[in-house]
Parts: C-alpha cells; sequence; structure tokens
C-alpha cells in the first residue's frame, strides 16, 4: 500500500506543524524562565524596601522629636 500524493502532503504538513509548534513551545519556556528570573528579583526587590521601609519606622519611633522649632 503505496502513498498517494495527497498523504505526502498531509504527512509533510503535519510534520511542518509539529516543528513550528516545537519552536514556539521552546520560545515559550525561554520566556517562562526570563518572566520567574525577573519575578524573583522583584521579589527580593520588594523584601529589601520593606525591610528598610521598617528600620525607619522603628527608628523614628525611637527618637521621638519635638516640634519644629517655629512652634
Amino acid at each position: 500500500m503505496g502513498f498517494r500524493v495527497s498523504d505526502r502532503e498531509k504527512i509533510a504538513e503535519l510534520e511542518m506543524k509539529l516543528a513550528f509548534q516545537e519552536d514556539q513551545l521552546q520560545k515559550m519556556e525561554e520566556a517562562v524562565l526570563i518572566q520567574q528570573r525577573q519575578i524573583l528579583a522583584l521579589e527580593d526587590s520588594i523584601r529589601l524596601l520593606s525591610d528598610q521601609l521598617k528600620q525607619l519606622n522603628q527608628s523614628d519611633a525611637k527618637s521621638p522629636e519635638g516640634p519644629p522649632p517655629h512652634y
């Protein structure tokens, strides 16, 4: 049982679609990896800023200042 031309064309078309999908999947995996690294960096930045804000709030609470001199 031999392949007809249309069967060969269908197989070739399916192979091209599969290759395209594999390429797109690889690109999406790379994009997700980049985004995950960015998310981790942003989380680190937020954590650092949050810690700095807490330190500022604590130092403000420890050193009560009187009213400004113009009062």
